[in-house]
């Protein structure tokens, strides 16, 4: 297995071009001019990711207060994000990446421990991207629990 990407504060941040929940697309480009809060996660509907995507949710005017965009990214296909974001009343898009490209431009697919067992697949991580379009945090291995208190902290929100 190649060796993962591993961004850091001050790097441009990767292309993206995806589809959305909802119809349309998500590129880099229409993310200039504000701040940008980009999450990785494995999958809807599971325990963790409901949490992390519901505790957005119950924060999302926080973020939208201080100029963010939000946007969760995960593998899953369009229809499964339609239904995530109508079952959990999600403000926020999310963007699907079935081929794991932008999950590995990003560093946020790769080998991770579940379970005990060494496994390929989405790396839990969350990106702010400023306005014009360079890393401003980056967080590999996001811990649930502590999602929220760690963005206010880092980002000043």
């Amino acid at each position: 297995m190649p060796t993962p990407v591993k961004l850091a504060v001050g790097d441009p941040a990767p292309a993206l071009d995806l589809p959305l929940a909802g119809g349309g697309r998500v590129t880099l480009e229409d993310l200039r001019g504000a701040p940008a809060l980009l999450w990785f996660y494995p999958a809807a509907n599971t325990s963790l990711c409901t949490k992390q995507a519901c505790d957005l949710r119950d924060n999302h005017q926080m973020f939208l207060d201080a100029g963010y965009r939000v946007i969760g990214i995960s593998p899953d296909p369009v229809p499964e994000l339609d239904r995530f974001t109508a079952e959990q009343d999600l403000p926020y898009d999310l963007a699907s990446d079935e081929s794991h490209q932008v999950m590995e431009a990003y560093g946020a697919w790769g080998e991770k421990n579940m379970y005990g067992k060494l496994v390929e697949g989405v790396i839990r991580s969350t990106f702010a991207v400023d306005a014009e379009g360079v890393l401003s945090f980056v967080k590999y291995r996001v811990g649930t629990p502590k999602h929220i208190s760690l963005l206010q902290e880092k980002l000043g929100l």
